[in-house]
């Protein structure tokens, strides 16, 4: 092959190619290590390389140096520049090294590209989380819903945060109720104090006192000599939220009730007490007055802790929410495990609407955390959502059907009008978006407009 077409070949590849001969000067230098390098043929041609970049820099030298070759290797020659290189010691007729070749692919355009994603990956996630941040204008903002019941809960329980009133918080388990006395303490007087939250079903009875009320130093045995404040006097000058409080063992209530009465906290061993001033909201998914009547839970308490009472609604009672609900959980987590929300069809909000959630809210969001780090599909839909469910072999709480939702066909109506209207409004009016969006037909949804008389004209 003559010169020529080496030549010709040589300038046709991408890459850059780059042979020295053993003194390290270089003697060939193609078009494409011009443009890697920005050193012009006449530049560099029958000179030193390594008056050109640092010897620590040119892996063509070490390759001149071990005789060995490399292959597809990461290697930075300058700051600016990131190439994959292969390169290959060059031998005479009796294996004497006369040089060495390198063949470089300049890889710096996607070494950036991947540097720009990874920052503005971690851009996006810092604004998810500050839009999410802003979204929660009030306390009370973190109870998400615009339900009736839900309102109407919102609107007792911001009247008792104004006030220094005693709080009973009544509803299912999953219901919110800790979201709700967190939110009554934030939007007080004393929302700077502390938040003390007392999990009264998982303290052990012989712990209880102690917990609650503290000791002195060498009250009993294994006591720390310093003596040791209880729950109730940490929450001074905030707010204690004594959870399941029909846990509460009979003796602990009467001391419970003396705290209230006296706002004077007594710890073990302490017969002087300590004046505190702590804001009491306590709940509880146990009904009071049948363990009153069972004579479990005093009369006399109840009544002090009774002054407002709330009552969370549960998820059935509110099935207006689960579309918002549903959507928050889905891109709450998608930000926390940085992945992106799969879009829940018209169908599979069907499947929600008629399960009966005994679980709640906390349910709910289990079900979305699990679609967000099981599933594999961009689009859920209702055949696929049955499998996000824990089944614990009641046919009742796996694989529910819309028997529930038929004896609500009101509400299902509602739901429906509401989900048709704000993606209406989300497409600008335009129908065939809205349809798609919605995973129906052009036809159906102008057959629902019609059904529900939707003025189309407004959106």
């Amino acid at each position: 092959m003559s010169q020529y077409y080496l030549d010709a070949i040589l300038a046709t590849e991408d890459d850059a190619i780059t042979v020295v001969n053993e003194k390290m000067e270089v003697i060939y230098w193609n078009i494409a290590a011009v443009k890697t390098y920005n050193i012009e043929q006449s530049e560099i041609l029958h000179k030193p390389i390594d008056a050109f970049f640092h010897n620590d820099d040119l892996m063509v030298l070490k390759v001149l140096r071990t005789k060995e070759a490399v292959k597809n290797m990461y290697h930075q020659p300058r700051n600016d520049t990131h190439v994959v290189i292969n390169a290959s010691p060059i031998f005479n007729g009796e294996n004497e090294i006369i040089g060495a070749v390198s063949i470089e692919r300049d890889i710096s355009q996607i070494v950036r590209l991947n540097d720009n994603l990874a920052h503005t990956s971690s851009e996006l996630y810092e604004l998810r989380q500050k839009v999410i941040t802003n979204n929660e204008d009030t306390p009370f903002s973190k109870l998400k819903g615009s339900s009736p019941a839900l309102k109407q809960t919102i609107q007792i329980a911001n009247k008792a945060a104004k006030t220094n009133a005693t709080t009973l918080i009544l509803g299912e388990s999953g219901t919110g109720k800790e979201i709700c006395a967190r939110a009554i303490h934030e939007a007080s007087l004393i929302n700077g104090g502390p938040f003390i939250p007392v999990n009264c079903g998982a303290i052990p009875n012989a712990l209880f006192e102690s917990e609650l009320f503290g000791y002195e130093s060498g009250s009993f045995t294994g006591a720390d000599k310093n003596g040791k404040a209880g729950k109730i006097e940490m929450a001074d000058g905030g707010t204690i939220f004594l959870d399941e409080v029909g846990e509460l063992p009979l003796e602990m209530q009467v001391k419970l009730l003396r705290v209230l009465q006296e706002n004077v906290v007594y710890r073990i061993g302490d017969s002087s007490g300590k004046k505190i001033n702590v804001r009491f909201v306590a709940a509880t998914n146990q009904d009071l007055d049948e363990l009153m009547k069972e004579k479990k839970f005093r009369s006399d308490l109840y009544y002090r802790l009774n002054v407002i009472q709330i009552t969370m609604p549960p998820l059935r009672n509110r099935l207006t929410d689960i579309y918002e609900l549903a959507n928050y959980f889905l891109n709450q987590f998608a930000v926390k495990y940085q992945v992106t929300s799969p879009k829940l069809e018209a169908d599979a909000y069907q499947f929600l609407l008629g399960y009966h959630w005994p679980g709640n809210v906390r349910e709910l969001r289990n079900v979305m955390e699990r679609i967000i780090i099981l599933s594999d599909t961009s689009v859920i839909q209702k055949q696929d959502i049955s499998r996000f469910f824990q089944q614990n072999g009641s046919n009742s709480y796996y694989g529910v059907e819309l028997t529930e939702a038929k004896k609500l066909p009101r509400q299902i109506d509602h739901l429906e009008i509401q989900l048709i209207e704000e993606t209406l409004i989300e497409m600008n009016g335009n129908k065939s978006a809205t349809a798609r969006k919605l995973g129906i037909s052009r036809m159906t949804l102008y057959k629902k407009i019609d059904r529900y008389g939707i003025n189309i004209t407004t959106f």
